[in-house]
């Protein structure tokens, strides 16, 4: 009897056991941690995605929204910024002329990041209607980081040296790392449906 309550005590402690590391290896941060372990950046997307993790879970399509939003979130402020840049006294004609078209690359990346959010939702189920919008969200957020790509490259070279060149390209380079992520994880759902 004796051997028998302890057979019995030693298999529930497994069951816990086994359980609980189940559980853990399958909790949303893993998720998150194993979906961002191919992208480009892997530490940044944990880092930016782990604050989401109770609304992500470990649905593949609100990890790709999530990643999105924070992309576009970036995009957004890194806008604001350039166009607070722009509004400098005594900027040299050539920090001013990177800065107009900064402006202008940095509008079309947030309408671009903004588009491919939208067409996400639309990427519900399976077939040729899925294929379609994946497809239109992957363009999109391809372009979207050639633009960020092609505004951070308008502060090169020696002609623009100074804090704003080193403002500037320090955020882009920020944005388009997180825009990277995001669309390697988009890449990642598409090639599993």
């Amino acid at each position: 009897m004796a051997k028998a309550s302890l057979f019995l005590t030693l298999l529930s402690a497994a069951c816990i056991v086994a359980t609980a590391t189940s559980t853990s290896a399958s909790s949303p941060s893993s998720f998150i941690k194993s979906s961002c372990s191919s992208t480009q950046y892997p530490a940044l997307c944990v880092s930016s995605l782990s604050v989401y993790a109770s609304s992500i879970k470990q649905d593949p399509h609100e990890l790709v929204q999530t990643a999105l939003s924070v992309s576009l979130n970036r995009t957004e402020t890194t806008k604001a910024f350039v166009a607070k840049c722009n509004r400098f006294r005594g900027l040299k004609a050539r920090e001013y002329a990177a800065l107009k078209d900064c402006a202008e690359e940095i509008s079309d990346s947030v309408d671009r990041l903004r588009r491919s959010l939208k067409e996400l939702k639309l990427c519900k189920g399976k077939g040729e209607d899925f294929t379609w919008h994946i497809s239109n969200v992957e363009t999109w957020v391809s372009s979207a980081l050639t633009d960020e790509s092609t505004c951070g490259d308008g502060f090169a070279g020696k002609g623009l040296n100074g804090k704003i060149k080193d403002s500037i390209r320090a955020k882009m380079v920020n944005v388009a790392q997180v825009t990277s992520n995001a669309l390697s994880l988009i890449n990642q759902y598409a090639a599993k449906h």
